[in-house]
C-alpha cells in the first residue's frame, strides 16, 4: 500500500534557522545536497525516511507535530470557505488543498479574512439598515475574529507564557489544591499588594487599584474563580514583558486585537499558573481526564480544566489531542479548539445531535456520546452543562456547556469510556460540523441546505424536510 508522501518543507526551515546554519551547513549534517534540501523547504520534494529519521536524532523533530498542527486547521478553514456559492463549483482536492496550506500559508489566512469580510458585507447589505455605505473599514475582519484565529493556529499553546508561568509555579511550589493563599503571599511579598473583599455582592470580579496597591476580589466568587482571578493579576506584573514580545509578533492589525489578545494571554498565564504544564499533564494521565477528581485535586472549576487541557500541546510532552468548546443557550461557540481532525465551523452555529446540547437538560451531570462525522472519523465526547457565579437569589445565573473529546483510537485515556461499546458501529451517532457545510442527506434536524447542493420539491409528498437534497 503506498504511502502518503510527507512535505514538511517550513518545519525544516525552521529547524535549521534555529540552528543558525546556511543550506549548505544543513545539508551536509543531514548528509544530503544543498539543493535537495532546497526543493525540501520550498515543499517541491517530500521528506525520505532516512532524512526524517535524522531530523528525529539530530534535530529533535517532534514526530507527533507532524500528525496534526495550522496545516490541518487551514485547510479545515479554507474547505469551508469555498464552500460559499461564492466560489460557484470550484471545488479542490484534499492534495491541492494541503499544498496550498504548506506552501502559501499567507495566501489561505488572505483568502479567509477575504471571505470573512464578503460575509460581514453581505450581512449588512441584507439588514438594509444605516450601516449600508460606511466603505470598506466597516467589513473588514473583527478584532474577536482576528485574536480567535491567532489562538487557533497556534494550536492553543504559547510556549514562552506557558513555561514562563509554569517557572513561577514552580518557585511557588504550586502542584495542585489550594492556592489561592499561595498566590495572594506573593503579591503581598513580591509586589506589596495587599487583597481585598469586595463588600457587597455584586457584578464585579476583580479591580485593581494601582495607587492604593489593592486588588478587590469579588467575596461571593467561588474559590477557582478568585484563585484565577489573583493569578490573573501576578499575570500582569509578572508576565508583561513576555506577553507583549508574544503581542508584537501575532501580526495583528488593530487596537482592539491587541487588546483582546492581551486579555487573552493574561489569561492564559492564569491558567498556566494554577494548572503548571508538568503536574496537570501527569495528573490527566493518572487520573484518566477524569473532569471531577481533576478539580478537585487542583481546587480549579471544571471549564478550566477542560480549557487546561485544550492547551497541552507542548513539544515533547504532548497530551491527547482532544477537541474543547463551550456554546451559550442558542448554539453560539464561545470558545473552541481542536488538536483532532474535528475542526468546529468558523460561521454558524454547532450541530444539534452533538451531545453539547444535551448537556442542559442534563444538569450537574456529565453525558457522553460516541458520535462519527461525516468524514467516517469517529469521536469520544463528553459534555456537561456550567453555571457562572451568582450574585445572589435575584440574579442573572448565565448557563453554558461544554464539551471535550477525543478520536476514539484515544478513547481509552479516558474514564468516561470505561462500558461505553467502542466496536459496535451503531453505536456512534451521525454528528455534523454545521448545516451549511454537512453534505448528510438523510439529517431529520437539519436548519438549512447545505450549500452548492440543488434542491428538489415534490408538492404531492413531504419528509422530515420539505426539499430532498440532489447529489451533484
Amino acid at each position: 500500500m503506498a504511502t502518503e508522501k510527507l512535505f514538511i518543507g517550513r518545519k525544516v526551515r525552521s529547524l535549521r534557522e534555529n540552528a543558525r546554519t546556511t543550506q549548505a551547513q544543513f545539508a551536509e549534517r543531514l548528509g544530503i545536497s544543498a539543493s535537495y534540501l532546497n526543493q525540501i523547504e520550498n515543499n517541491q520534494r517530500p521528506v525520505s525516511a532516512a532524512v526524517l529519521v535524522t531530523l528525529v536524532e539530530k534535530f529533535q523533530l517532534d514526530m507527533a507535530e507532524l500528525s496534526a498542527g495550522e496545516s490541518d486547521r487551514l485547510v479545515s478553514a479554507v474547505r469551508e470557505a469555498l464552500k460559499d456559492p461564492l466560489f460557484l463549483n470550484y471545488e479542490p482536492g484534499l492534495q491541492e488543498l494541503k499544498l496550498i496550506a504548506q506552501n502559501a500559508p499567507g495566501f489561505a489566512h488572505a483568502l479567509l479574512r477575504a471571505h470573512q469580510a464578503y460575509r460581514q458585507n453581505s450581512e449588512q447589505l441584507l439588514r438594509l439598515d444605516e450601516s449600508l455605505g460606511r466603505g470598506a473599514s466597516q467589513v473588514e475582519t473583527t478584532p474577536y475574529e482576528e485574536v480567535r484565529d491567532f489562538f487557533h493556529f497556534v494550536d492553543n499553546y504559547v510556549d514562552e507564557i506557558d513555561t514562563l508561568a509554569e517557572n513561577l509555579a514552580n518557585q511557588l511550589e504550586i502542584d495542585g489544591g489550594e492556592t489561592y493563599g499561595i498566590l495572594s503571599a506573593h503579591l503581598r511579598e513580591n509586589h506589596a499588594i495587599r487583597i481585598e473583599r469586595a463588600d457587597a455582592a455584586g457584578t464585579l470580579i476583580r479591580r485593581f487599584d494601582p495607587e492604593r496597591k489593592t486588588l478587590t476580589i469579588n467575596a461571593y466568587a467561588p474559590l477557582p474563580t478568585r484563585s484565577f482571578q489573583v493569578a490573573l493579576q501576578i499575570a500582569q506584573l509578572d508576565a508583561g514583558h513576555a506577553i507583549e514580545s508574544v503581542l508584537s509578533n501575532a501580526g495583528l492589525r488593530t487596537t482592539e486585537a491587541k487588546e483582546i489578545c492581551r486579555i487573552g494571554l493574561h489569561n492564559y498565564f492564569a491558567a498556566a499558573l494554577v494548572l503548571p504544564y508538568r503536574h496537570f499533564h501527569r495528573a490527566a494521565q493518572e487520573l484518566r481526564h477524569d473532569l471531577e477528581l481533576l478539580s478537585a485535586r487542583f481546587g480549579a472549576s471544571l471549564e478550566q480544566v477542560a480549557h487546561r487541557l485544550s492547551t497541552l500541546q507542548r513539544p515533547g510532552m504532548k497530551g491527547v489531542p482532544i477537541f474543547f468548546a463551550k456554546i451559550d443557550r442558542a448554539g453560539n461557540i464561545t470558545k473552541r479548539h481542536s488538536a483532532t481532525k474535528l475542526q468546529f465551523a468558523r460561521f454558524g452555529a454547532a450541530c444539534p445531535l452533538w451531545n453539547i446540547h444535551q448537556a442542559f437538560e442534563s444538569s450537574d451531570r456529565i453525558v457522553r456520546q460516541l458520535a462519527e462525522t461525516p468524514d467516517g472519523v469517529r469521536y469520544l465526547s463528553i459534555a456537561t452543562q456550567i453555571e457562572k457565579a451568582s450574585a445572589g437569589f435575584d440574579a442573572d445565573r448565565p448557563r453554558y456547556a461544554i464539551a471535550l473529546g477525543c478520536e476514539i483510537s484515544h478513547a481509552d485515556n479516558f474514564v468516561y469510556a470505561d462500558t461505553l461499546d467502542l466496536a459496535n458501529a451503531s453505536s456512534f451517532k451521525p454528528i455534523g460540523v454545521s448545516c451549511r457545510v454537512c453534505e448528510r442527506v438523510d439529517c431529520v434536524q437539519r436548519a438549512v441546505p447545505p450549500l452548492k447542493r440543488k434542491l428538489h420539491v415534490d408538492h404531492r409528498s413531504r419528509g422530515p424536510l420539505p426539499y430532498q437534497i440532489v447529489d451533484y
